[in-house]
């Protein structure tokens, strides 16, 4: 029998922000519990390999990087014949399932970002990815009461709750209706949160007093009153997704692989910086952590990125172990994206696990985490 396998897909969680990485503001129990469990495995050094939403997402489901997968500018939707880890799956006897944010979808250019309106337009059948059941929403960063469509709900329909706990509830209800299926599963649970805006209701979570949080020693005393106020809901959204992770997958079979991760990071001040797209490890780097997998185990720092989800996938289900075959993850910026706070160049470059390189538009090089 092949194993059910989930992915939980956050945004904006960089890979600092967990308390088992150091970082005191942090509370983040259940996804701690599941690296540190003995079938769990902690990719410390993970990257995306691309820090900005859609080119990560498109990145992520078909293991090409932007702009070969069709994505070379922010607005650009994944093509209508892009093959995705869904269609792999599928062809292994799998059910497919996606629940959440997609941003991968063709939206209106001259719409607010936030808001109803890409969070209620509908995402074509032939827009999503190769899944047979499909329930989300485009975008539109609304952390609570999203709008959902999809397969079983042919109009958008507004659910009222913290964005995390609706998907997660609405995903393990559909994930039990699977229980007693001879088919095997392979579901991703797409999560907004951590995602600004950082001042939303966090699902009851009181966010810290802003003079209470501990800022890192790269973050300079002028970005330094502005990262503390962020900051402080920033972490009130951490701690209620990580708790609807929890809930989540404590509905699982004990023997369901399971993949925690996030598209990318945020600078939160360091450097002076602000947001993602920056070649900075505040950015680039994310959380990775695997429960269940064949000869996953431990802590792992090798250039994992990613880019290596489907294939990982892949040979979970063919009950094989994966292991990291590259030497470097590449991390690139293709395009600027005109967003307040977003990084304003082009770049490229690459991570091993002794080095870090990113080469800028004309010939700068920059390192990534420092200076």
């Amino acid at each position: 029998m092949r194993p059910n396998i989930l992915w939980i897909v956050t945004t904006q969680w960089r890979a600092q922000a967990r308390a088992a990485m150091g970082d005191v503001n942090a509370r983040t129990p259940h996804l701690d519990v599941l690296a540190l469990a003995a079938d769990g495995c902690d990719y410390q050094q993970a990257t995306t390999p691309h820090p900005f939403g859609p080119f990560a997402r498109a990145a992520m489901l078909t293991g090409v990087t932007s702009p070969e997968n069709g994505l070379a500018d922010y607005w650009d939707p994944l093509p209508s014949g892009a093959r995705t880890i869904a269609h792999d799956m599928n062809e292994r006897g799998y059910v497919t399932a996606w629940f959440g944010k997609w941003h991968l979808a063709e939206r209106d250019r001259n719409a607010p970002l936030v808001g109803d309106a890409h969070a209620r337009m509908i995402v074509p059948d032939t827009a999503r990815g190769g899944f047979g059941f499909w329930e989300g929403f485009e975008s539109g960063f609304l952390l609570n009461d999203p709008w959902l469509h999809g397969t079983r709900l042919p109009e958008p329909v507004q659910v009222s709750g913290y964005q995390s706990d609706v998907l997660g509830e609405r995903a393990a209800a559909w994930l039990a209706d699977r229980e007693a299926a001879e088919a095997p599963w392979f579901a991703a649970v797409s999560l907004e949160a951590p995602h600004p805006p950082y001042a939303a209701p966090a699902a009851g979570v009181k966010p810290m007093a802003p003079e209470e949080v501990v800022l890192a020693d790269n973050v300079p005393t002028a970005a330094a009153e502005r990262a503390r106020r962020e900051l402080a809901g920033y972490y009130a959204h951490i701690e209620a997704t990580d708790r609807a992770i929890g809930r989540l997958v404590a509905t699982l079979p004990e023997d369901a692989i399971v993949v925690v991760t996030s598209v990318h990071g945020d600078m939160h001040g360091a450097h002076g910086l602000f947001r993602k797209g920056w070649p900075h490890e505040e950015s680039a780097r994310v959380p990775l952590v695997v429960r269940g997998a064949p000869g996953a185990r431990g802590v792992n720092d090798g250039p994992v990125s990613l880019l290596d989800l489907p294939a990982m996938t892949r040979a979970w289900a063919d009950g094989e172990a994966w292991s990291c075959a590259r030497e470097r993850a590449p991390i690139s910026m293709p395009c600027v994206v005109p967003l307040a706070d977003q990084c304003d160049r082009v770049w490229s470059g690459w991570r091993s696990a002794t080095e870090k390189r990113v080469w800028a538009e004309g010939g700068a090089e920059w390192v990534l985490g420092e200076d």
